[in-house]
């Protein structure tokens, strides 16, 4: 075995200057559907936080009936540069504000409904949260994105076609009044019981028709051709299938959704998953809270999230291909609250401390074959720390091994994969050894890569590591090997 090795290297070590003078090896052609430039930067954003503020901070219920009196949203404190310069120093790179939620309160005056800021105590009826939110985030260096229910338990013409106008001229002002918006965020709570306008009655729709999404949607990408729309089935970013901070084990970022929309029941599964042979390229998004409510209740202030708990749902959320989207909801001052604070600052700490040095920066990567003999397409592409090349191999190759020298014998935790999917996620399976006692022994294995994957593996002290590619859709492509 170890003559077999030493006899590979050789070969690929004089394969490589014996065909240094030959062209340029062609690029893998792509394995559709693929992201958009929009898509990519969405993964890249990794971590984003979500921020519930509304009447409901201050009743204590998480779903307002609609009826609440304007004069309760009466924050003493507010300050949204707080919150944005919080997520800022803890690792943060998207705000996404509520700026209305299912009970029908507008975070900004809006001129369509008096169910508004307008109306409250706050700064004398001159606020504009929507406004004050984007400003710090952009000051902070964040991203800015809206959360706006479809849902309106105040309105009297919800459930009605009156409502749709009504809901469209909302998202009119929002996307044309305060600068550039990342990501528009809605969800499936659509239709229940609710004051609508004093009617006090239960309204239900037909979830799959009644917005007419393709319409509404496009009212927004006339204004903001960039903005990336989340909902149970996209079309940009899919929701995960569950709020518990969990990525499928198997997670594809295709998904075809034709018989898919927001609130249709009973689709947890395919979302958390994906599909192998979807024909849309939909990642999912991992949306969780820091308490068991998405609003602050001063009775859960003990019920935060650890640093370690945070540090949990990182991995298996951002560590299985998705985004994460942690929700830190303001207290009635209009402040995170201390605790939430230390919690996310214990986790940015926890967070630094395991992630502090890359083992395998500029280590020597052996790989079992590479794209046409080509440099280009080289095992060193995995630890050069450039994102835009990348390791494969040829058309006909699914599969293959990359053994990554550390240099000397230091203790290993993870292991950090990412696919260059720019070209299409292709692998299917894929494990991990690692160089114990003279031998291989495997550490872990997994199915699926996307834009990243993190491997835990029980520490252990190891000078080499061997990735071995399994399965793949097509020739695999590999940009990024981290190893800590």
């Amino acid at each position: 075995m170890k003559y077999r090795i030493i006899s590979f290297v050789f070969v690929a070590t004089f394969s490589v200057a014996a065909i240094a003078q030959k062209k340029d090896v062609s690029a893998p052609k792509p394995v559709y559907p693929v992201p958009t430039a929009q898509q990519l930067e969405w993964h890249e954003m990794e971590t984003n936080a979500f921020v519930h503020f509304t009447t409901n901070t201050f009743t204590g219920l998480e779903w307002g009936y609609g009826d609440e009196k304007e004069a309760i949203f009466n924050p003493t404190a507010l300050d949204a540069n707080q919150w944005a310069k919080v997520l800022k120093e803890t690792g943060f790179k998207t705000l996404i504000l509520t700026t209305k939620h299912h009970d029908g309160f507008t975070l900004w005056p809006s001129k369509y409904t008096e169910h508004s800021i307008k109306n409250s105590p706050y700064k004398n009826g001159k606020g504009d949260l929507v406004k004050e939110t984007a400003d710090a985030a952009r000051r902070a260096g964040l991203k800015f994105g809206v959360y706006l229910s479809p849902w309106d338990r105040n309105h009297p013409e919800y459930g009605k076609p009156g409502y749709l106008e009504y809901y469209r001229n909302q998202l009119k002002e929002l996307f044309t009044n305060y600068g550039p918006v990342f990501e528009m965020w809605f969800d499936g709570a659509n239709g229940g019981d609710g004051y609508y306008g004093g009617a006090r009655e239960t309204r239900k729709i037909n979830a799959s028709n009644y917005y007419d999404w393709p319409t509404t949607l496009d009212v927004v990408s006339k204004i903001q051709p960039n903005v990336i729309f989340f909902s149970d089935a996209g079309p940009g970013v899919r929701w995960v299938g569950n709020e518990r901070g969990l990525a499928g084990k198997t997670n594809w970022n295709t998904i075809s959704t034709d018989t898919l929309y927001a609130g249709k029941a009973g689709i947890s599964p395919i979302l958390n998953s994906g599909s192998p042979d979807g024909d849309k390229w939909i990642p999912a998004e991992v949306d969780v809270s820091i308490r068991p409510g998405w609003f602050y209740h001063a009775k859960e202030d003990d019920k935060v999230k650890t640093p370690g708990q945070l540090f949990e749902i990182y991995l298996t959320s951002v560590g299985r291909g998705s985004t994460l989207l942690l929700n830190i909801p303001p207290d009635q001052r209009g402040l995170f609250h201390e605790k939430d604070v230390e919690s996310l600052r214990g986790y940015k700490k926890l967070f630094d401390t395991e992630f502090a040095t890359n083992l395998a920066k500029n280590a020597k990567v052996i790989a079992s074959t590479f794209r046409g003999g080509s440099k280009k397409y080289s095992g060193y592409n995995l630890t050069d720390d450039n994102k835009e090349t990348y390791w494969a191999t040829d058309d006909s190759q699914n599969t293959g091994f990359l053994e990554v020298d550390l240099g000397k014998a230091t203790t290993v935790k993870y292991v950090v994969l990412q696919e260059y999917i720019k070209l299409g996620q292709r692998i299917k399976s894929f494990s991990v050894d690692i160089w114990k006692n003279g031998t291989w022994e495997k550490a872990a294995e997994a199915t699926t890569i996307g834009y990243k994957r993190i491997l835990r593996i029980e520490p252990v002290i190891t000078s080499k590591i061997r990735i071995n590619i399994t399965d793949s859709k097509a020739s695999p492509l590999i940009s990024n090997l981290e190893v800590y």
